[in-house]
């Protein structure tokens, strides 16, 4: 991710939708582009320890006052720094879509999750409503800051890619659920009117992301 193209308010998401996945039995949490710590801040409870990683070394400062530790830079060099079998939960909000070889990370990433430790992940949806507006309406793919279409986007995924790229990996999916909808009352209309051409089969569009809970194959 570049970061320095990015502004402040990039690393300080609430992403407040993604708590409930959360089991509450987990006490050792960890958050992979932790950003300014917002979101872990939020995991802090009883005797939890919230684990944050981050590239910006800004950022990351800011959440080391917040979290437990911090480790500053990129997850494909503090992989193996990371201690093995040890977490409950490991958190990638909306970041392994920045990733060169995000199949390469969460392969390797099992090794640090307890035996019953959960894998959740926000990744964006491409097959989004207002992004498929775009493409087949204004027939373009126009780079922004952030969304969909993000500068920074190495990988795109669609829920029905999510699925094979995560039990490619070696895990087995508890939890595979679209999160913000769209709220546009404009969208929702053209959003009822394709699925009632196509039969219902095209669902997943209203959704901004997907969010995929998934533990270790036995």
């Amino acid at each position: 991710m570049d970061v320095l193209s990015k502004t402040t308010s990039y690393y300080k998401s609430e992403r407040g939708e993604m708590l409930s996945f959360l089991p509450e039995s987990s006490k050792k949490i960890l958050d992979i582009g932790c950003g300014a710590g917002i979101f872990g801040s939020q995991l802090i409870a009883n005797d939890r320890e919230i684990w944050g990683i981050e590239p910006d070394s800004n950022s990351a400062l800011l959440a080391s006052e917040k979290l437990f530790k911090v480790l500053t830079g990129k997850i494909e060099d503090i992989l193996s720094d990371l201690p093995d079998n040890y977490f409950d939960a490991i958190f990638f909000n909306d970041v392994l879509e920045h990733l060169i070889d995000p199949w390469n990370i969460i392969q390797k990433i099992k090794a640090k999750l307890t035996e019953n430790g959960k894998l959740i992940c926000s990744i964006p949806n491409v097959r989004y409503i207002r992004n498929l507006g775009h493409l087949l309406v204004d027939r373009d793919w126009e780079y922004e800051d952030k969304g969909i279409r993000d500068s920074t986007h190495l990988r795109f995924f669609t829920k029905k890619s999510i699925k094979k790229f995560v039990t490619s990996c070696g895990y087995e999916i508890i939890t595979l659920k679209g999160i913000n909808r769209t709220r546009s009352e404009r969208l929702h209309i053209y959003y009822f009117l394709i699925n009632l051409l196509t039969f219902f089969t095209n669902m997943d569009i209203i959704y901004l992301q997907y969010v995929v809970v998934a533990v270790k194959q036995k």
